[in-house]
């Protein structure tokens, strides 16, 4: 299995708004809102410019609410469209440098009285891992136009940790891009370990996690992996039960074999000798990204300082200096 990188998604990473009170180190600002249901399928639409839909009446820019559920289903709301046969329009934000690949196509139903439309995104099929744009596709081959967020009812994600997922394990969260648009956040992993608290104390720091899609045997390990290196530092876990587990890392576990400069570890959990490692990171409840939410302070000893932290797919890594 390759060293997941800390790479650089299509969208900037978001950082936490200045001049907003900020609090403990370690805890995430304000929570974030949340979404409901819907049922895409593949179709072939012309990739159009980018402009930003509004308001016939208004002249403002047209927005969509949505609420999902706690099965992943999302409802997109649109006010009434001045189109025969609207829909809208889910794509998959390319790589630098590549083309689009993945869409899905969804039917905006009027069934209510006041020429509101609304769209049903299901739990399957599952969305590729990526993030995801939001459009409104007027007529067959007309131009796209994408979608400022209105209401986000996110309540059902908030609590998401506390059920267990099957595998796949597949994360979907709406929000709002930098530049003021909807989008959604998507995660699609054969298994996933979900990070539940990071404790840091003056000396160590402190995992506690949860394996969906999987069960861990006798024999489960973490395993720190240096990015870039075949180097792994193997951890012994405490275990609760097939799913939950923990472990203590101190930064002299990780200090040797980087020439005094900074590296990171990438963290994972092998549920059985010989099985696949699954990434340990926290992408069940309703922080989108969380790299500059969550901010933990370092760990000092012997001339070794441990920072955790989440990279921009939202998986934890330890920075040693």
């Amino acid at each position: 299995m390759s060293t997941p990188e800390d790479r650089t998604s299509g969208e900037p990473r978001e950082g936490v708004t200045p001049g907003v009170p900020q609090g403990p180190p370690g805890t995430p600002a304000a929570p974030h809102e949340g979404v409901t249901p819907g049922a895409p399928h593949r179709d072939a639409v012309p990739s159009a410019p980018q402009t930003t839909t509004t308001s016939p009446r208004h002249g403002s820019p047209l927005r969509a609410d949505c609420v999902i559920d706690s099965d992943g289903r999302i409802t997109f709301r649109l006010p009434p469209v001045p189109a025969a046969h609207p829909r809208l329009l889910l794509r998959l934000r390319p790589k630098k440098g590549c083309s689009e690949t993945a869409r899905h196509l969804l039917d905006l139903e009027s069934g209510r009285s006041d020429g509101h439309r609304q769209a049903v995104l299901e739990p399957h099929p599952v969305l590729d891992e990526g993030r995801w744009d939001v459009y409104l596709l007027p007529e067959p081959g007309a131009e796209r136009r994408r979608l400022r967020p209105g209401l986000r009812d996110l309540r059902s994600l908030v609590d998401g940790h506390l059920r267990d997922r099957p595998a796949p394990v597949a994360v979907r969260i709406p929000y709002v891009t930098k530049d003021g648009f909807l989008a959604l956040r998507a995660w699609r992993r054969t298994a996933h370990a979900e990070a539940r608290t990071v404790d840091v104390t003056d000396r160590a720091m402190t995992v506690t996690a949860r394996l969906h899609g999987a069960d861990l045997h006798a024999d489960a390990t973490v395993r720190l992996r240096l990015r870039g290196t075949d180097t792994v530092r193997i951890v012994r876990p405490r275990t609760d039960d097939a799913k939950g587990f923990s472990f203590t890392v101190a930064p002299g576990d990780l200090a040797d074999g980087g020439g005094g400069a900074a590296r990171v570890w990438d963290v994972f959990v092998r549920p059985t000798d010989g099985a696949p490692p699954i990434r340990v990171g926290r992408l069940l409840d309703d922080v989108a990204d969380r790299k500059h939410v969550y901010v933990y302070p370092a760990v000092g000893t012997d001339g070794a300082a441990l920072r955790p932290y989440y990279t921009v797919d939202n998986d934890l890594a330890i920075e040693v200096t």
